[in-house]
């Protein structure tokens, strides 16, 4: 009798080293590789953040932090990469607002639920968007931009990242709020939105400050008002949308971390310890300041609540615009 109580006894400690994200398996996490998951094209402001903190990340880790760029479909394709991925620690999503809310917010049906399917772990930057012209365009301030709006509609096009995604449901917020009517213009992300703007084959660009404050400096681009709660520390002459009478084109852009959901919660908990120290590098924060955002460290239950109400608003406020996406 014993020596069978012994043998399942044996047995069962055997299978429990064998289950993933169990027993060894957690405490020697991380043992290879990890994959970061940007579900935009090199150059963009998730691009700048990704490779920044990947960098970090992967020096505290002693381990390399791939940067796995899955651009397309609003977010979609590379958010349900990751969603669906082994959730071992070893895949990482990180995105902006579009991947966390925006989506789940304006469609029917998406191929992931983020918050049954994806385990926030840090919200780690927040960054304003800016609308912006051309450099030559005649507009000068965002009255005049509405009055040519109002006089041709549908006759000023702006760029997205697709239907639904954040500059998307900002312009339309703008539209909204001036009322107006825009033509929206999909590209696969920040670099060639913005080429688009400077070239003159579209009129308009709702973009984050990381992206195209540079340009907006080197004199190629007008900045009419930040889409933001409050002004940039890198554009701080440019006033907000509430400052310029239209509070209700408000809206906050943000970049988090997360994994797939039923990753074990003992390398999600290394991850958050291994941000919140990265994100308290002064090198670090001043880097992304310089960038155009502003660094945070907010941990996965106030990233959840922070989801769970966004989701909330933009669809209110998708209703009321709108906007409806399959």
């Amino acid at each position: 009798m014993n020596k069978r109580l012994l043998l399942q006894a044996t047995c069962a400690a055997a299978a429990a080293l064998l289950l993933p994200g169990t027993g060894h398996a957690q405490d020697s996490w991380p043992a290879k590789p990890i994959r970061l998951v940007v579900p935009f094209p090199p150059g963009g402001g998730t691009d700048i953040v990704a490779r920044a903190l990947g960098q970090k990340l992967s020096e505290r880790l002693k381990q390399p932090v791939v940067i796995d760029n899955k651009p397309g479909a609003s977010t979609i394709i590379g958010t349900d990469a990751v969603a669906k991925a082994p959730a071992d620690g070893y895949t990482l999503l990180l995105s902006g607002s579009t991947s966390y809310s925006v989506n789940a917010a304006l469609r029917g049906k998406l191929p992931y639920d983020p918050l049954r399917d994806l385990a926030p772990i840090a919200i780690v930057a927040r960054t304003p968007l800016v609308l912006v012209v051309a450099k030559d365009a005649p507009w000068k301030n965002v009255d005049q931009l509405i009055a040519t709006a109002k006089a041709k509609p549908q006759g000023i096009r702006y760029a997205t990242f697709g239907a639904g995604s954040g500059p998307h449901l900002a312009g339309e917020l703008f539209s909204l709020a001036a009322g107006v009517k825009l033509q929206d213009i999909p590209y696969k992300g920040s670099a060639q939105a913005t080429l688009a703007v400077m070239s003159g084959e579209i009129e308009m660009d709702i973009d984050t400050v990381a992206t195209v404050a540079p340009h907006i400096q080197a004199g190629k681009l007008r900045a009419l008002g930040i889409v933001g709660a409050g002004r940039s520390s890198l554009l701080p002459e440019v006033k907000t949308m509430a400052e310029l009478n239209l509070p209700d084109a408000t809206f906050d852009a943000w970049y988090g971390f997360a994994a797939p959901a039923r990753t074990p919660v003992p390398v999600l908990d290394r991850l958050s310890r291994e941000l919140a120290a990265v994100m308290s590098d002064p090198t670090l924060q001043t880097q992304l300041r310089s960038q155009g955002m502003e660094p945070v460290s907010i941990g996965a239950t106030a990233f959840r609540v922070q989801m769970e109400g966004e989701i909330a608003r933009y669809r209110a406020l998708a209703h009321r615009a709108g906007i409806g996406l399959e």
